[in-house]
């Protein structure tokens, strides 16, 4: 891409955000209030969400979970991981990245951290596990990523995804601390649960993005699905999320009132996660000879983490009241803002670390 067209993409893709999605630190915040005030002034409000459940998660939250994973799916384009093979560099980079090298950071973090609370450790290593998907996109083509690579591996990550978690989950949470001599999870805990979840807040809105996109295009083409269906659906993602925020802070509230110090020491290895990750990738990136634009993407895609399916499996394995659901929650309020952040960060390094690399944008 030409240095002219990098000059143009940065604010054409901050207007293409939505009013959603350039304020989605605050929308958080105030659906975290709207719980808290809920969970305090509404009795009964954890009895009629417990009424009808699928499998352990009661029916609105699901529906929530649900809701906030499909559009996110319905973006990926499937059909472009066919071109990653073209460099090969990019994909075994990713997937190290992602797969080994973020897991076994956060599980580090957790315990350093969290060693004394083993619900919220629990929690946190399951974000580590969930890597990233397609709202990655926003903070790569803000930053001026490769687009196209970035497409790729968020389809080759939510594919993985299926596959890997239930394995890396018994990893992680059993077997590693086990051969490490620490505690390991609650003999209550199941892999099996975590399968489940997985198999079911992400498989089925995997499946239905899928199909969704191939009909779709089909039918109508890219330029209408891309341009006309996908801005429709897209801020039901949002929508989901904030849902389901709502619910999981009205029943949180007494735990997260009482106890406001666990929140930051949750926050406080996240933060460590994102800038380790990020800033770790992108100088690999170009140390291994990849462009401004392939770097900042391999960056993005190996600091951002899928933080719906962590709370989906959180709640779906834990419980909705669970300290591991509430590691989840605080997930997204951290990554937000450092990320965004981030975007500046990949700029400002660009231009010191790629002289002369016509991806680099220059405004």
């Amino acid at each position: 891409m030409s240095t002219t067209t990098k000059d143009v993409e940065q604010p054409r893709v901050m207007k293409e955000m939505s009013f959603l999605d350039r304020w989605l630190p605050v929308w958080i915040l105030a659906a975290m209030a709207v719980g808290l005030l809920l969970g305090r002034f509404v009795p009964g409000l954890n009895t009629a969400l417990e009424a009808v459940k699928i499998g352990s998660v009661s029916l609105p939250i699901a529906i929530g979970l649900l809701v906030m994973m499909y559009p996110v799916l319905a973006k990926v384009r499937y059909d472009e991981t066919r071109r990653i093979g073209a460099d090969r560099r990019l994909l075994v980079t990713s997937l190290v990245l992602n797969w080994l090298v973020g897991p076994a950071l956060m599980f580090g973090l957790a315990w350093i951290f969290l060693a004394d609370l083993p619900e919220y450790r629990t929690g946190l290593i399951i974000v580590g596990l969930a890597r990233c998907i397609a709202m990655v996109l926003i903070w790569n083509d803000l930053a001026c990523g490769d687009r196209e690579a970035a497409a790729v591996l968020v389809a080759i990550n939510s594919v993985f995804q299926v596959i890997a978690f239930g394995a890396l989950g018994w990893l992680y949470l059993q077997a590693l601390p086990s051969w490490l001599g620490l505690p390991t999870t609650s003999a209550e805990f199941s892999i099996g649960a975590i399968v489940l979840s997985v198999l079911i807040f992400l498989g089925i809105p995997l499946v239905a993005g899928f199909l969704t996109r191939v009909l779709g295009e089909r039918a109508k083409g890219r330029t209408w699905y891309e341009e006309r269906f996908l801005p429709k659906v897209g801020p039901w993602a949002l929508y989901g999320l904030l849902f389901t925020i709502v619910l999981l802070f009205a029943l949180q509230g007494d735990a997260i009132l009482s106890a406001p110090g666990d929140v930051a020491r949750i926050a406080l290895p996240l933060l460590v996660y994102f800038v380790v990750m990020f800033l770790g990738s992108f100088l690999l990136g170009r140390a291994i000879g990849l462009d401004y634009a392939k770097s900042t993407t391999v960056a993005f895609t190996a600091s951002g983490n899928n933080f719906e399916l962590a709370i989906a499996v959180a709640i779906g394995t834990f419980g909705v009241t669970s300290g591991q659901a509430l590691a989840g929650v605080v997930g997204p309020l951290i990554e937000v803002p450092v990320l965004v952040a981030l975007v500046y960060v990949a700029l400002a390094m660009g231009r010191r670390l790629f002289p002369g690399d016509p991806t680099v944008p220059t405004r």
